[in-house]
């Protein structure tokens, strides 16, 4: 079979190899799937330069495909099913733990960017009937972080707020999310271009932070004083200041990219003073990837994807991305 593998003596994007591997055997419990289609995210872009932490073999963490063998011990899945993977195999329910944390598929272990993957039954999902398999491989990081960022922590509920920052997956997932839910969303882009889609697509307001650099002011004023109730802060040290301005008292600013840097200095006064609940995010469970997944099958949601790869032109995707030109998703198929 073929498969992508990061070879350590390059860097960057370079580092990503085809090669030939033999296809994977089964242990007891295990379920072998055909992968139809994997999806980008940030996160891949760090595994590759090296600066994640860890390194796989075999890079990225979302994929869609079909069982086509199952071990001796599956009750889960059939040969047929449609399935994802979740993004840490561990994490199956209730809070993050040390030992579920270090579970991440495209990290801690290997990825899909292969054409069979070998999963354990407890670590997939079934997909929703009508997304395709480009569609489905685009929610297990990304959807599934704005899902427990705006549902599981920030308890968002109809009339509330949104400040979501950028227009890459995870905020164009909540912005597709806070709408269904009955939420205002503002969101930020340098993109009057990205703006107008982000728009089309429900965003009540759209910023375009090069030519207002103070958007944080202008939340304020745009919600007569008051502050969002939720932030998407996907920013980093170099966002999350303003995004504490911006936020209401007792609001609630969800920290989950850093994008833009990793170490600044806070104001703590901004959180003290206005009370503000500052959440850290990574992904979530595999119950939240189903309670997610039951909303998206009751709406008919579709995920927007911005360009779809093939399999041989991994490094093209992954340059993309990197280039910070999508909307939405980057998906590549298998």
């Amino acid at each position: 079979m073929k498969a992508y593998e990061i070879h350590s003596d390059r860097q960057g994007i370079d580092a990503l190899t085809l090669v030939e591997r033999p296809e994977p055997t089964l242990q007891t419990g295990q379920v072998l799937v055909k992968m139809y289609a994997a999806s980008l995210n940030f996160r891949d872009i760090q595994v590759l330069r090296g600066t994640y932490g860890v390194q796989p073999n075999v890079p990225l963490s979302d994929g869609a495909g079909e069982v086509v063998a199952v071990a001796e011990g599956v009750t889960r899945w059939q040969v047929g099913n449609r399935v994802a993977g979740i993004f840490r195999q561990s994490h199956i329910s209730g809070e993050l733990t040390l030992e579920k944390n270090n579970s991440g598929l495209g990290g801690e272990l290997d990825g899909v960017l292969a054409e069979l993957v070998v999963f354990d039954e407890q670590g997939l999902v079934s997909v929703p009937e009508h997304l395709s398999y480009e569609e489905a491989a685009t929610l297990p990081c990304a959807a599934v972080t704005a899902w427990n960022a705006l549902v599981v922590e920030g308890q968002l509920k109809a009339g509330d707020t949104v400040l979501l920052l950028g227009t890459g997956g995870v905020s164009i997932f909540a912005l597709q999310f806070a709408k269904q839910m009955g939420a205002k969303v503002i969101i930020t882009s340098s993109s009057n271009e990205k703006l107008q889609q982000a728009e089309a697509l429900g965003a009540d307001i759209g910023i375009n932070y090069k030519t207002t650099p103070n958007w944080d002011e202008k939340v304020t004023v745009l919600t007569e004083g008051r502050g969002v109730d939720n932030v998407i802060e996907l920013g980093g040290s170099a966002t999350l200041a303003q995004s504490l301005k911006a936020v209401r008292f007792s609001g609630t600013v969800v920290i989950i990219g850093v994008i833009n840097g990793i170490k600044g200095e806070i104001d703590i006064t901004s959180i003290l003073g206005k009370h503000v609940k500052v959440q850290g995010i990574s992904v979530g469970s595999r119950d939240s990837f189903e309670d997610m997944n039951r909303a998206i099958s009751q709406q008919q949601m579709h995920p927007i994807i911005d360009r779809v790869f093939p399999f041989d032109k991994a490094k093209e995707a992954l340059a993309y991305l990197e280039s910070g030109a999508h909307f939405g998703k980057v998906v590549i198929t298998i």
